[in-house]
């Protein structure tokens, strides 16, 4: 019976599936075996989206369906529903595998200078669907904007536990020294606060919480900390001492991004651990591909770690 006047027919897109692939094979067992359906329900599904319609969409003759003219205008208007659906099925299936979609990643420096970018390189190299926004701030910034969902990642140099977001440790390291290359420190197989106290010193900011690490360090061996330049960020520290400002205690990530044949990496003690983490909002699922950054994220750690 042909639709009220008035009335769109109420057209499934799965008889509309049955539909386009009656056009483009010759037989209603073709179309069942391309669908992967019984014959008898290829015949169902057309004389039921011909009711629908309240139009003839195929002549029967001698067992076979010929498209009427209707049938070929039509088809040709519903083509590009099955193209974007077959988009769509891909997008979906790389969006699982990590290999499409947009990440919004935030970072304190000293990851966001050395491991970060490794690991987005492999990541997009990998995945050429994946768009990326990433910034570098202060861990206060990071864990801000984790928390308040504009950002899906954080990484960060931490200690301190975090109640308002997801802290997963993925990798532990310790402060290093860098020293001048021709300086009597770098012959030491280590370097202690007493070692550094008569030197000219590049330090880390008091309210950081690696500066802190580092004074605290100082006042366990009972030597003075008193560096003639303070910065805030160590790869900053970093760089100066790269110019001969003096020796510096700072983490491995940014003594590695910011290597000069003036200094030598020395292991300091007592020892200081800094843990890598990896901040993400509370009662969020991770996306396909938020694991594929995490994943690389963890194996360009473990090639660093292999190289130390």
């Amino acid at each position: 019976m042909p639709p009220r006047s008035g009335n769109l027919p109420d057209v499934s897109l799965r008889l509309l599936e049955i539909f386009a692939a009656m056009m483009r094979c010759s037989t209603t067992v073709e179309t069942a075996d391309v669908l992967k359906i019984s014959q008898p329900a290829v015949s169902s599904g057309l004389r039921q989206l011909e009711a629908q319609l309240g139009m003839t969409l195929f002549e029967r003759a001698a067992r076979r369906l010929t498209p009427t003219a209707e049938a070929r205008e039509l088809y040709e208007e519903i083509r590009p529903i099955f193209s974007l659906m077959r988009g769509f099925s891909q997008r979906a299936r790389d969006m699982k595998l990590g290999l499409a979609g947009r990440l919004r990643i935030i970072s304190t420096p000293p990851l966001g200078h050395s491991i970060a970018p490794q690991a987005l390189r492999r990541l997009l190299r990998n995945g050429p669907g994946v768009s990326i926004s990433f910034d570098v701030r202060r861990l206060e910034h990071v864990v801000d904007a984790v928390h308040s969902g504009l950002a899906d990642v954080g990484l960060a140099l931490s200690q301190d536990r975090m109640e308002h977001v997801n802290m997963d440790v993925l990798h532990r390291s310790h402060m290093v020294a860098l020293v001048p290359a021709d300086g009597p420190l770098a012959a030491l197989p280590h370097v202690t606060p007493a070692d550094l106290s008569p030197c000219s010193m590049v330090g880390l900011e008091q309210e950081s919480n690696l500066g802190q690490l580092v004074r605290s360090a100082f006042e366990q061996a009972g030597a003075p900390y008193a560096p003639e330049v303070e910065v805030r960020y160590c790869q900053t520290a970093a760089i100066l001492a790269a110019h001969e400002l003096g020796a510096t205690v700072v983490d491995p990530f940014s003594a590695r991004a910011q290597s000069s044949p003036l200094l030598v990496e020395r292991p300091f003690l007592p020892s200081c651990e800094v843990r890598a983490v990896l901040f993400t909002r509370k009662g969020v699922p991770h996306t396909g591909l938020m694991h594929s950054f995490i994943a690389q994220l963890r194996t360009c750690l473990a090639e660093f770690s292999a190289l130390r």
